[in-house]
């Protein structure tokens, strides 16, 4: 098994654990961080409000002014939800973060839907 399809099989183990939210709300985070971190001139460690703002470019490019809705068709109804996701992802290894971060960071970032418009 290549690390690809243990990735890939870490998150499906989440989804049918967890059940809230779709796969590809996932790898929609998981694509934006990469996303993100090819934009950057060094890889470091990003917060919770740069990862909101790449994930709302990267699915602003994808799905346009339907983003919202694919979005919500996933599981994912605000932005707190997406710290879910990432520390779901955490919890299994598959992301890294700081003493410093919490899910309570992604809490407030209202203006992420303004990417979708």
């Amino acid at each position: 098994m290549t690390n690809q399809e243990d990735y890939l099989t870490a998150l499906k183990t989440i989804v049918s654990e967890d059940g809230r939210y779709d796969l590809e709300a996932y790898l929609l985070v998981q694509n934006a961080l990469s996303f993100l971190l090819s934009r950057m001139k060094e890889r470091r460690h990003v917060s919770a409000r740069e990862l909101l703002e790449a994930i709302g470019q990267y699915a602003g490019r994808e799905y346009g002014p339907l983003g919202r809705e694919v979005l919500e068709h996933w599981g994912v109804r605000n932005p707190e939800d997406f710290g879910e996701i990432v520390f779901h992802m955490i919890e299994r290894g598959l992301l890294k973060k700081t003493d410093e971060d919490s899910k309570e960071d992604f809490a407030g970032n209202e203006d992420f839907w303004n990417s979708f418009k």
